[in-house]
């Protein structure tokens, strides 16, 4: 499964964005669906995930209450809707697909996408 991230981009502090991850194949459906970010000098952090049977989510507490992660298996994308954005949001953010939901080991991965907050 290929993993197409967009929708990084520059937005002041207080501001949203949205990031869609997009499969090439019909299966992504069948995977749980995360998203997961990195900051210079720092490892890879999970940000939330998304079951594949009723769309179950999580997140990391540093996110909860401003993002929402959401899929849309029709069209075989998983969003991750950003808002109140802090500066400490800055990084590049990943999706991934996993067949494992509450130990999130991404077994595919996006080429991700850069979000930068100004304060």
């Amino acid at each position: 499964v290929q993993l197409q991230a967009s929708g990084g981009g520059l937005v002041q502090a207080g501001g949203s964005l949205r990031l869609s991850c997009v499969a090439s194949e019909r299966t992504f459906r069948s995977y749980h669906a995360g998203w997961f970010r990195q900051a210079p000098g720092s490892e890879r952090a999970f940000v939330a995930a998304i079951s594949w049977m009723d769309g179950v989510t999580r997140y990391a507490d540093s996110v909860k209450g401003r993002f929402t992660i959401s899929r849309d298996n029709a069209k075989n994308t998983v969003y991750l809707w950003m808002h109140s954005l802090k500066a400490e949001d800055t990084a590049v953010y990943y999706c991934a697909a996993s067949t494992t939901y509450w130990n999130f080991r991404a077994n595919y991965w996006g080429q991700g996408t850069q979000v930068t907050v100004s304060s």
